[in-house]
């Protein structure tokens, strides 16, 4: 892990072509770029140096700086990660709660064939009969609502054998590599910390959780 001082540095010596060849800075100049004195930019200099991100070659009023393969695949990273902030295509949002024991009617629910097909065919899996609660932490409420905005997958109601089923919501997300969704019922009173979970398997298990045990879900356009 790169020190932020040090990585707004290299982005620095990056921007005066560094990472395409040798570039003559002084410790004026890359204390002008980042509002710094000079001892503090000759001290993220070596720093530089000493963790492998750039090569220096130095001259009587300076030195010639090189960011090497390490130091790039540092500012590549940093760059994708902003890439994912920034671009539509690529944002995500992470909610944050613990595991809760629902009543079991996900299971029920989840076993229902007209339910069963439109989840398929929305989420691209056949859902495992059940579903992971998860009482999301008060940081996440503001994440949900911004969810709650997104364009989420209509799961039309049904009426069999004299009962009517009403209509649900659903939108894909991952839970580490897992590919879940996440289901709303059409309840007017469906409370707002609340997430229910599908997947093709039975999540409990495969993730080894239990009640109040912490879970990350992560929703993505």
């Amino acid at each position: 892990m790169i020190p932020a001082e040090d990585l707004q540095c290299l982005k620095a010596i990056a921007v005066r072509g560094g990472c395409h060849g040798p570039v003559f800075v002084s410790t004026q100049s890359i204390g002008e770029m980042l509002a710094i004195s000079q001892q503090t930019a000759s001290r993220r200099l070596k720093g530089l140096e000493t963790a492998g991100f750039i090569t220096r070659t130095m001259a009587a009023d300076g030195q010639h700086v090189t960011v090497t393969k390490s130091g790039e695949e540092v500012l590549r990273k940093e760059y994708q990660e902003y890439c994912r902030i920034f671009s539509e295509g690529g944002k995500t949002y992470l909610l944050n709660g613990t595991v809760v024991s629902g009543i079991g009617e996900g299971k029920y629910y989840m076993s229902l064939g007209p339910y069963k097909e439109q989840f398929t065919a929305a989420l691209g899996f056949e859902p495992y009969p059940g579903t992971l609660n998860i009482r999301l932490a008060p940081s996440s409420m503001t994440v949900r609502k911004k969810i709650d905005a997104l364009d989420w997958i209509r799961i039309k109601g049904f009426s069999t054998d004299g009962r009517t089923f009403g209509d649900a919501r659903c939108i894909p997300c991952r839970i580490g590599t897992i590919k879940c969704g996440i289901v709303v019922p059409g309840r007017t009173h469906y409370p707002d910390d609340l997430v229910e979970v599908i997947a093709p398997i039975a999540l409990r298990r495969k993730l080894g959780v239990e009640d109040n045990d912490s879970v990350n879900v992560e929703v993505g356009l």
